[in-house]
């Protein structure tokens, strides 16, 4: 089975977590084998950004167990699990004051000594990264002045030269005109298919994530409703479950793969 628990890259096993006394994860159990794209869908405040959260260890404890390479998550240290898993947050709207390529060069930290210098290898890597994401043109550019598209496939470049074998991103197209979204999409897929990169992915696009998923996790207030294969979510058993609404349906003139329509307000 694909994702099953017992030979997952990744396992979440039976994982609860709160924040204070409000319970925000509560028996989450699956699992992500090496190589896979799953997407993580869910209402808002289900608890997907705190999984992931908790996945990188900006937020630790909680019940149950996560195991990374068949190791508990909290027996790596900050640095050995920053050379599996690379995390692209949510856009805040803060610059930070660096070019592109001095921000993409600090996704090679976990790779560096306190006294090392950037070995060929890092200069090599952060290079690939720039020209996978087509973001080599923007090199001495600042942060600060690249729109929101350039700036969040920026992100994803930093993401890629860190050399993880997971990456875990937090809404990467949310706020995007539909040419870059599109363009971070080609490029998640092409990482993941071209590249063996497990990438786990929360977003609020159902369409987009059947489209470029493997598999696919519906949360709902820190439960896990559903995992299973992409292509047998779009139905509403499921999703009226997860978000409370029913939702109309219309196959892909392409592929044939189902996709939700907008609705039309008839009054």
């Amino acid at each position: 089975m694909v994702g099953s628990l017992s030979n997952s890259f990744l396992v979440i096993d039976n994982f609860s977590f709160a924040l204070g006394k409000e319970k925000i994860l509560n028996s989450v159990s699956f699992g992500v084998d090496e190589g896979e794209y799953v997407s993580l869908i869910g209402p808002n405040g289900a608890g997907k950004t705190t999984l992931l959260k908790c996945l990188i260890r900006i937020y630790t404890g909680g019940e149950g167990s996560i195991t990374l390479v068949n190791k508990p998550l909290d027996q790596y240290t900050q640095k050995e699990l920053a050379r599996i898993i690379s995390y692209v947050p949510q856009s805040n709207g803060r610059f930070l004051p660096f070019t592109v390529h001095e921000f993409v060069m600090m996704g090679r930290y976990p790779h560096l000594s306190p006294f090392t210098s950037l070995s060929k290898g890092d200069r090599q890597a952060v290079k690939d990264a720039l020209a996978l994401t087509g973001t080599g043109h923007l090199s001495e550019r600042q942060l600060s002045t690249l729109s929101g598209g350039e700036r969040q496939t920026v992100y994803i470049a930093a993401a890629i030269a860190q050399g993880a074998r997971i990456l875990l991103l937090d809404e990467p197209t949310t706020f995007l005109d539909p040419k870059h979204e599109s363009d971070i999409l080609s490029i998640l897929k092409r990482v993941n298919r071209q590249y063996g990169i497990t990438i786990l992915s929360v977003t609020h696009d159902i369409n987009n994530a059947v489209l470029h998923s493997d598999r696919i996790a519906v949360l709902k207030h820190g439960m896990l409703l559903y995992v299973g294969n992409s292509n047998k979510i779009m139905n509403n058993e499921i999703l009226e479950s997860a978000f409370d609404k029913r939702f109309s349906f219309i196959k892909h003139p392409v592929n044939g793969t189902l996709m939700i329509i907008p609705e039309v307000d008839t009054t």
